[in-house]
């Protein structure tokens, strides 16, 4: 796995739940939870749980009977999503979406949060996810739509490039917005085996945050862009997270934000 992207160690998680979860992901969580519920699925994989997100939404959303069974490639991020906890008991398991542990057809549901951006060799992880599924099973996943459809990751990136011209750091760009051509999200389902053609919806959502600090910390502090800035400035991270604070609040004031975020939802049957 690409370790670099997916530098979600130190604090990093703390900040993520704090900061990212309730202004990025927790509107995303509920639509994919709805949505999933609406499948009646007995057994359900997650993949890339991070820190519970969907997770939560999940075990608040299906009926008691349903199984899910929570993984990610990163302890640090399971420990507190499992720390953190459900309404109802989950499995939480450490585990590779492109190597998982489990057997051919054992579930009804394969689901995924904004976290097919970090796979390496996406077509192989889906095969993968095909593999657990049983027949007529459906994988169902998020990907963000391109950095310009939102704004608060729009607004740091740009911020931080004023700084670093020669050498600005893209990794939201590059990873979590890099994934948003829907013609190539389609072919990589299907070099992956799927034979049906993926739906997908695009869904804009509005991103809020109680004030311009939120994102700043977020993204600079509690994201893998954090390691991008150190690498440039060691000793320049609090001094960087308040530039990019003053650029979100010149552009959408001090707060509280509402933004616009949009992402893709795709759903594709086994």
């Amino acid at each position: 796995m690409n370790l670099g992207d997916r530098g979600f160690t130190g604090s990093i998680p703390q900040l993520y739940e704090h900061y990212m979860v309730p202004m990025l992901f927790a509107p995303y969580a509920e639509d994919l939870a709805q949505r999933a519920a609406a499948l009646e699925p007995t057994r359900v994989l997650e993949i890339a749980a991070g820190t519970g997100a969907l997770t939560r939404r999940l075990a608040a959303t299906l009926p008691a009977a349903t199984e899910v069974v929570a993984t990610d490639f990163n302890g640090a991020m399971i420990d507190m999503a499992s720390a953190l906890g459900t309404a109802r008991p989950v499995e939480w398991r450490v585990a590779d979406a492109q190597q998982l542990p489990f057997a051919d057809a054992s579930f009804d549901l394969v689901a995924c949060q904004f976290g097919v951006m970090f796979f390496p060799d996406r077509p192989g992880a889906y095969a993968e996810f095909r593999r657990v599924l049983r027949p007529g099973g459906v994988f169902l996943f998020n990907v963000w739509d391109h950095i310009g459809a939102n704004e608060l990751a729009d607004v740091v990136t740009q911020a931080l490039a004023q700084v670093f011209p020669d050498d600005p750091p893209r990794f939201l760009a590059r990873t979590p917005h890099g994934y948003h051509d829907v013609e190539q999200v389609r072919a990589d389902l299907a070099a992956g085996g799927f034979e049906q053609e993926a739906s997908v919806v695009t869904l804009p959502l509005r991103a809020c945050a109680e004030s311009a600090s939120h994102p700043a910390l977020a993204y600079c502090q509690g994201s893998p862009l954090r390691g991008e800035i150190e690498a440039r400035a060691p000793d320049r991270l609090s001094e960087l997270t308040a530039l990019a604070a003053r650029a979100v609040a010149e552009r959408f004031g001090a707060g509280p934000l509402d933004t616009l975020m949009q992402a893709h939802v795709v759903s594709v049957g086994r």
